[in-house]
């Protein structure tokens, strides 16, 4: 029961609705890509992901010295369906089309640089 109440509460906080969010739509980010998508401080994003991975959404992998964030690939039913039903209604959301916008216009500035 702990289990399931850790999970709903990680669900509880925009910040990190969004986070899942991008995560479900792009697969695997880093730290400034969230930066950039939530115009939030470094910090704060670190904060909510630390939350995340420690709930069970996320794992992550070391790319040099980058750390990237992806959603667990093999999240059990429950928790799955439970994670697409959050994003689904967050996803017509204003704020989150404008989060989608700035990682796109990001990710397009990175690759150019």
């Amino acid at each position: 029961m702990k289990q399931a109440a850790r999970l709903f509460k990680s669900l509880s906080e925009e910040t990190r609705l969004r986070i899942l969010l991008l995560l479900q739509g792009h697969g695997e980010l880093c730290i400034c890509d969230l930066m950039a998508a939530l115009e939030l401080p470094q910090s704060t994003i670190s904060r909510h992901v630390a939350y995340l991975k420690n709930a069970g959404w996320l794992q992550d992998r070391r790319g040099g010295v980058w750390m990237y964030y992806s959603l667990v690939s093999d999240l059990p039913k429950p928790s799955a369906d439970l994670l697409q039903v959050a994003c689904a209604l967050c996803a017509a959301l204003a704020g989150a089309e404008q989060d989608r916008l700035r990682l796109h216009q990001y990710a397009a500035e990175k690759n150019c640089t």
